[in-house]
C-alpha cells in the first residue's frame, strides 16, 4: 500500500515531522523511548530535508486544489452570510413595489417554483423574506433556486487562483521555518523548542497572505454579489479586479492606486496570522499522539487518518476562534466605495460590527466557516503528506 515501509512500519517519509518534537521540550516524540528509534528519527528528519522548495510547492498546490474545488459551497455561503449582515441587497431595490400600507413586494420573481409569490399587475412578485438568507442550509437551497446548482462554486476560479499559490508558498515555508526553528532550539534553547510550529506557522502564513491578497479580494466580492440580469455572466476574477481599479482611472497617483487591491489585507492577516498559530499549535501535538498510538504497525491509512483527523480538529477550533477577524475582513473588502474602504481599519470595522450586531454579529458565518476549515485543513494535510511521500519514493528509486 502507497505510504508503508517495507517493513510494515510507518513511512519514515511521513512521519518526519511528527518524530521531531515532543511538548514536553524533550525533543522526540513519545515513540522516542522505544529501541532504535533515535537512528529511525534521524532517518526520518535527513528524509524530511530531502525535498527541495519546489518539490513541496508542487506537493501543497496539488492539496490546495482538491481542497478548494471540495469546500468552496460552504466558502460561498459563509460569506453570502456575512455580506447579507454588513447590508448587501440580495434583491432588487429599484424592483420594488408597494402592495397596500404594510406589504412591501420585490417584483423580481425569485424563482418558477417559487409558491409564495402573487401576481401583482400582470407580473409575478414574491416577499423579500425569499431573497434573506437564514442560515447555511437556506443559503445553499436559495441559491440553487434562484441562481442555479452551479452558483455554489461561484469564485472557484478565483479560490483555485488564490489556493495554489497561497498554500505552494504557505506549507513548504512552514516545513522549512519549523525545521530550521527546530534545530536551532534544540541546540540553545530547547524549552522553547515546541512554539516552532506556532512561530513558523505565523511566519509563513503572514508571506503568503500579502503575497495573494488581491486574489482574496476578487474572491470575496465574486461570491458576495449576486448577478440580477438574466442571461448575463456575472464577472470572473480579472474583471473584478479592474473594477475595483475603475474608479480610482483617472486619478494621476497610479501607483498609489494599486493599493486598493490589497484593501482588507490587514484585517485578513489578523485572521490568517492567529488561525495558523493556533492552527498548527493545535495540529501538531495531536497528530504526534495519534501516529504515536498508531506505531510501527500502522498503515497508509491510518497514517492519513492521523493527518485528516489533526487537521479537522485544529482548523475548526482556529476557524471558530478567528471568525471575528473574518467577518471584519469580508466586510472591508465588499466595500465598494473606494476612499471608504481605504479608510476603514480592522478595529473600527470590528467596532461597528461590535455596536450593529453585537456577539452575533461578530460570528455571523460561524457555521459554514467552521465547516469549511475542518475538512480543508484535514484534505490538505493529508494530500500534501501522500504527495510528499510519493515524491520521495521517486527520489528513492
Amino acid at each position: 500500500m502507497v505510504g508503508c515501509s517495507r517493513g510494515g512500519g510507518l513511512p519514515a517519509w511521513m512521519t518526519a515531522a511528527a518524530a521531531r518534537v515532543d511538548l514536553s521540550g524533550a525533543g522526540g516524540s513519545g515513540a522516542s523511548s522505544q529501541p532504535g528509534s533515535s537512528g529511525s528519527q534521524q532517518a526520518a528528519a535527513a528524509a524530511d530535508q530531502e525535498l527541495g522548495m519546489a518539490e513541496r510547492a508542487l506537493s501543497a498546490a496539488g492539496a490546495a486544489f482538491v481542497s478548494a474545488i471540495i469546500v468552496n459551497p460552504l466558502d460561498v455561503a459563509k460569506t453570502r452570510l456575512q455580506a447579507q449582515a454588513a447590508g448587501v441587497p440580495y434583491y432588487q431595490p429599484s424592483q420594488m413595489a408597494s402592495l397596500g400600507p404594510d406589504a412591501i413586494l420585490s417584483d423580481f420573481r425569485c424563482s418558477p417554483s417559487c409558491t409564495r409569490g402573487v401576481i401583482y399587475g400582470s407580473e409575478p412578485v414574491c416577499p423579500p423574506d425569499c431573497f434573506q438568507y437564514k442560515g447555511t442550509l437556506d443559503v445553499f437551497l436559495k441559491v440553487v433556486r434562484q441562481e442555479g446548482f452551479g452558483r455554489l462554486w461561484r469564485g472557484t476560479n478565483a479560490g483555485l487562483a488564490l489556493a495554489v499559490p497561497t498554500v505552494g508558498i504557505y506549507l513548504p515555508c512552514y516545513d522549512l521555518f519549523r525545521n530550521r526553528i527546530e534545530d536551532f532550539t534544540r541546540s540553545n534553547a530547547p524549552g522553547l523548542t515546541p512554539y516552532a510550529p506556532l512561530v513558523a506557522g505565523s511566519v509563513a502564513r503572514s508571506l503568503a497572505c500579502i503575497a495573494c491578497s488581491p486574489i482574496e479580494l476578487a474572491r470575496t466580492r465574486m461570491q458576495a454579489y449576486k448577478e440580477f440580469r438574466p442571461g448575463v455572466k456575472p464577472p470572473g476574477m480579472w474583471k473584478t479586479l479592474v473594477g475595483v481599479l475603475s474608479p480610482l482611472a483617472s486619478s494621476s497617483q497610479n501607483a498609489q492606486n494599486y493599493r486598493v487591491l490589497w484593501t482588507g489585507v490587514g484585517a485578513q492577516l489578523a485572521r490568517d496570522v492567529p488561525f495558523s498559530a493556533i492552527c498548527w499549535s493545535t495540529l501538531e501535538p495531536i497528530r504526534r499522539k495519534l501516529l504515536g498510538i498508531v506505531g510501527e504497525e500502522g498503515d497508509a491509512a491510518s497514517v492519513l487518518g492521523a493527518n485528516f483527523a489533526a487537521g479537522f480538529v485544529a482548523g475548526s477550533l482556529a476557524a471558530g476562534a478567528t471568525c471575528p477577524l473574518d467577518v471584519a475582513k469580508t466586510r472591508r473588502q465588499i466595500e465598494k466605495d473606494t476612499q471608504k474602504a481605504m479608510r476603514m481599519t480592522t478595529r473600527q470595522t470590528l467596532a461597528d460590527i461590535w455596536s450593529s450586531g453585537g456577539l452575533k454579529g461578530l460570528f455571523t458565518g460561524v457555521g459554514p466557516r467552521v465547516a469549511r476549515a475542518g475538512p480543508s485543513v484535514g484534505i490538505v494535510i493529508s494530500f500534501y503528506e501522500v504527495v510528499k511521500y510519493a515524491l520521495h519514493q521517486r527520489h528513492a528509486s
